[in-house]
This record gives C-alpha cells, structure tokens and sequence, in this order.
C-alpha cells in the first residue's frame, strides 16, 4: 500500500510543479497552433515587400523554391522578365521585386515551433514538451483515487475524447 501511496504522491508532485513550468511554454504552443489553423489566410500577416538579386536565368520552379514562394506561376513573359502574382524577375540579370504576406516576426518565430525538424535547434524544446505531455496523460490518472466516481467518470472522458480524435483523424 505504501508503495501505491508513494507513486501517487509522487505523479502528483510532479504533475503540479511541471504543470506550473510549462505554463508558459503551452502558451506560446497555443498562440502558435491557433495562428497555424488560419495559415491558409491573411489573418494578422502584413505585406512585405522584397527588392533583391538572386540568381539568373532561374525557371518557374526554382524561382519559387529561391523567393521562398509556394505554388509560384509565372503568368507571362515579357522579354527576360517574369511576372507572377506577387511580382517581378528578370532572368538576365537576377533582379527580384516582389511582395509576400508575413506574420509579424514574434508571431512567425512562434508559428516556427511547430514546424520544427529534428535538425533544428527547437527541435529538443518540442521533444520534451511532447514527453511532459504524455507525462499529464499518465500522471493524470494518479490524480484521483481510482475507487471514486470522479476517476470512473474521468475515464469515461478519456475514453469519448480518444474515440473522437481516432474519427476526426480518419475523416
């Protein structure tokens, strides 16, 4: 029973103090995963604008990949310039004039969280936050003694949510 009793204390000590720590840190995720959401919208972006010499004689393809662009069209050609929807290339000599639509930067390095790759210096933030979550998970279940009705409802909850996730998911 002592046993019992001390991993319970133990789940519960550390659910409280690293639930305080990552406070924080669930935030920026939650700011961040919303903005993510409308990604696909201007929502909160200003526009920017970009005068720069990249490389010449690019194609479609590649001038997109260089300006940092998705699904960049060339819609006509004049010359050696190329326009596009945001603006401008001459071919002949490198000279990009263009716009895009940004969020301000606090806002994209917070959006740049969830992106991150294993190579990036974010990525171990994001490993620990996704451990400390599965931690919540676990520990939350040594938050009530197992006997009550709360926990007997609790799992009843948890049970719908992970039901819910699975056919959203498949959808």
């Amino acid at each position: 029973m002592d046993k019992i009793k001390d991993t319970r204390s133990f789940m519960r000590i550390t659910h409280r103090y690293l639930g305080f720590f990552l406070a924080g840190i669930m935030a920026v995720y939650s700011v961040s995963g919303i903005l993510l959401v409308y990604r696909d919208t201007d929502f909160l972006k200003k526009e920017k604008k970009y005068d720069k010499t990249i490389a010449v004689n690019l194609k479609e393809k590649e001038l997109g990949k260089e300006l940092k662009i998705k699904g960049l069209e060339v819609e006509k050609t004049e010359g050696t310039v190329l326009y596009f929807k945001q603006g401008t290339y001459d071919a002949t000599t490198g000279k990009a004039k263009y716009s895009k639509k940004e969020l301000p930067f606090v806002l994209d390095k917070m959006v740049k969280l969830h992106k991150s790759q294993s190579k990036e210096t974010l990525s171990p933030l994001n490993t620990f936050f996704g451990i400390s979550l599965f931690f919540f998970v676990i520990s939350s279940f040594w938050m009530f003694n197992p006997k009550t009705k709360a926990f007997k409802r609790g799992i009843k909850f948890t049970i719908a949510g992970l039901i819910i996730s699975v056919i959203l998911l498949c959808i």
